[in-house]
Parts: C-alpha cells; sequence; structure tokens
C-alpha cells in the first residue's frame, strides 16, 4: 500500500478537501487497493469535525462527498507511517517537520510541488473567505491531485502492484 496523507491547520478546509478529490481521482482510476488515503491538520481546533460546510457544498458541486470525513489532528506516528506527507502551506510543513523524527523528515513536501504548470507553492486557506476562495483552492487542489497521481504511479505504482 501506498500511503498518503494530506495536512492542513485544522483539518476542515483544504486537507479533507484534498482527501476528497484525491480519493475520488483513484476510485475512478480504480487504484484504490493500492492506495491509503488521509487527512490531518497540524492543531486540534476541530477534532471530530466535519469538514467546513463551504468546503462540502464546492466538493458536492464537483461529485464529491466529503460529509463523512471527520478532523483529526496530525501525529509524529503518522509521518513514519505515511510514504507522502504533504503539507498545503509551508506553516503546515514546518509544524510537521517539527514534530517529525528526523529520518522521516524527507517524506514532508508541500501539495503543490505536484501541480508544476501553477505559478502558486502554497494553498490558501478559504476559512475566512467567501465561497468563491473554496473553489479556486478546489481547483488547485484538483491539478495538484492529478500530479501527484502522475507520480506515484511513475515512481511507486509498479512496485505495489507486484
Amino acid at each position: 500500500m501506498i500511503k498518503v496523507l494530506f495536512v492542513c491547520l485544522g483539518n476542515i478546509c483544504r486537507s479533507p478537501t484534498a482527501e476528497g478529490v484525491f480519493r475520488h481521482l483513484v476510485q475512478k482510476e480504480k487504484l484504490e487497493k493500492f492506495l491509503e488515503i488521509d487527512s490531518a491538520g497540524t492543531h486540534a481546533y476541530h477534532v471530530d469535525a466535519p469538514p467546513d460546510e463551504r468546503a462540502q457544498a464546492a466538493c458536492a458541486r464537483r461529485g464529491i462527498d466529503i460529509a463523512h470525513l471527520r478532523g483529526r489532528r496530525a501525529t509524529a506516528d503518522d509521518i513514519r507511517e505515511f510514504d507522502y506527507v504533504l503539507a498545503m502551506d509551508r506553516e503546515n510543513y514546518e509544524n510537521l517537520r517539527a514534530i517529525s523524527p528526523a529520518e522521516h523528515q524527507s517524506k514532508i513536501r508541500l501539495f503543490m510541488e505536484f501541480a508544476p504548470n501553477r505559478r502558486e507553492r502554497e494553498v490558501p486557506d478559504p476559512y475566512f473567505g467567501g465561497i468563491s476562495g473554496f473553489d479556486r483552492v478546489l481547483d488547485m487542489i484538483e491539478d495538484a491531485a492529478q500530479g501527484l497521481l502522475e507520480d506515484i504511479r511513475r515512481t511507486r505504482l509498479s512496485q505495489a502492484k507486484k
């Protein structure tokens, strides 16, 4: 199994959106038996809370259901266990590095590294904005999710299928 963890601050906007988008993409490609997908936050603000209603609505408009997801906090064990630990922005990247065992820090990356055709290197937090911010974030996440899946296919999937 290839394990992918998406991480933002509170795990109610960006990271559950990324989890839902990536899971949807993986299911469409019929690759779910090769990938484990999850999301978490670097802070415990919204543990056990569902995703923000605006994030749910933006995803639902594109046929993606994230209503069943619940917030949780990222741990050092997550960094040990997951192959990809993908931070939505530099602040969360640094928060993850602070809790990471030294030998696993190379797993932590910015999610937008997988969207080479975009100038943005961070997914902005849409929490304090309007619905258009959630749609913009969703566009960015869809691009990066596609790039991530291409990277996994190229670098790891052939090994996982054996």
